[in-house]
């Protein structure tokens, strides 16, 4: 398994200190952080300069591989309406007929639901903290890394973890479900 580091600090603002809590946060990422800090978990968010839209905006800004970066792809469950949390590795695609295969039949959702449904943006979803806990799934591409960085609700926000830490946070066990690479 292969990691990369962050670079430099021009990258992002400098990391708070393990768990630590910065009440400059905004809602959504303040949400995020709370809910790590009920995990137990060490890393609180850290703002980047620039906003990571994208798997691959995420990657530049911190200096790592873009399957570092653990995607939420958020889909809609066709037959409860409730949304599905697909977290992947930023260089693979979600296929969505896998996601069916161990969900049911999935379409896509625009960004209204996907904020009713989660209570984030698009570009800043994260795979915890959510308004409604969605179904959850896990690629298994994420375990090619010691560490990965996800979302922390908002665009400018994101925090580290190990792949690991998904399946307790979430529930779910890994499966393969993404494309590409």
């Amino acid at each position: 398994m292969s990691e990369a580091r962050a670079q430099g600090p021009a990258a992002a603002s400098p990391p708070p200190e393990a768990g630590a809590y910065d009440p400059a946060y905004p809602e959504s990422v303040q949400r995020v952080a709370a809910r790590l800090r009920e995990l137990g978990h060490a890393d609180a968010p850290r703002l980047l300069d620039a906003a990571a839209r994208t798997a691959q905006q995420a990657a530049d800004a911190l200096g790592v591989q873009l399957g570092q970066i653990a995607k939420s792809i958020v889909l809609r469950h066709l037959e409860s309406g409730r949304a599905v949390l697909v977290v992947c590795a930023g260089d693979r695609r979600v296929d969505e007929a896998r996601v069916a295969q161990h969900v049911g039949a999935v379409g896509r959702a625009d960004a209204a639901f996907v904020r009713a449904a989660t209570g984030f943006a698009i570009g800043g979803v994260s795979p915890l903290g959510h308004a409604h806990a969605p179904l959850a799934l896990i690629d298994s591409s994420l375990w090619r890394f010691d560490r990965i960085w996800a979302a922390a609700g908002h665009p400018h926000a994101v925090f580290a973890l190990r792949p690991d830490d998904l399946p307790r946070w979430l529930g779910v066990a890994p499966v393969d479900i993404a494309v590409g690479g």
